[in-house]
């Protein structure tokens, strides 16, 4: 799968990001702290088996959609995804074992996928809200996952995915918010914007493998 995504020359050739005043904007769920910290460990792990340092960067997330605006779109943009995604139910998220995007990407696998899905397809109405311009539309995430490693070199991809396709990593988290997370253009950090609350009422999961972890 392609990772977004965003071509900064050619937004710049006209404004300057100072006029502009562009963010790069990432909307996420969040795991739970205790789930955090596992896969956190397992990029540690990963980073001295495969000599990836660049594995230990990021915290464990699912991007549901990245996008590039100007910071004055933001309010009109927050009070359009609180409208959808708050009328979305809270569920739970599986994970179990290890999948991988050849010959570049490894990651925590989701067996839990139709509820992101359909939450990802809810958000669409935003699109003429998070396209900055040709170039630059906004990206909504077809396959969630949480990444391990990205932008590996062949080596590096061949001996993690030799090891990690056989490695055994079950866990389970309930989702109730959602972030939105944002950062200047050029700036390495993103801050949290605000968070959205689902509805206290959980969807139903249609994966069997779930009900190993109700």
């Amino acid at each position: 799968m392609q990772q977004p995504f965003l071509d900064n020359e050619l937004v710049t050739e006209s404004f300057t990001n100072k006029q502009l005043n562009l963010h790069d904007y990432l909307l996420i769920i969040s795991p739970s702290e205790d789930v955090q910290q596992k896969i956190t460990e397992i990029k540690k792990q990963f980073s001295i088996e495969v000599d990836c340092p660049a594995a230990l960067h990021g915290k464990p997330q699912i991007t549901l959609l990245r996008f590039l605006q100007m910071e004055m779109m933001e309010r009109k943009i927050i009070t359009k995804m609180k409208l959808l995604i708050e009328a979305a139910s809270s569920f739970q998220i599986v994970i179990d074992g290890f999948g991988s995007f050849p010959s570049h990407t490894i990651y925590v696998n989701i067996i839990t996928k139709n509820n992101i899905i359909n939450l990802v397809k809810s958000l669409k109405p935003l699109q003429p809200l998070v396209k900055l311009d040709k170039w630059n539309k906004g990206h909504f995430i077809t396959e969630p996952h949480i990444t391990i490693a990205k932008k590996l070199l062949p080596f590096q991809y061949e001996k993690g995915w030799n090891k990690y396709m056989h490695e055994n990593f079950k866990a389970s988290f309930m989702v109730n918010e959602i972030l939105l997370l944002k950062r200047q253009i050029n700036n390495k950090n993103f801050s949290v914007v605000t968070q959205f609350v689902l509805l206290n009422k959980v969807a139903p999961t249609v994966t069997q493998n779930a009900l190993l972890f109700l």
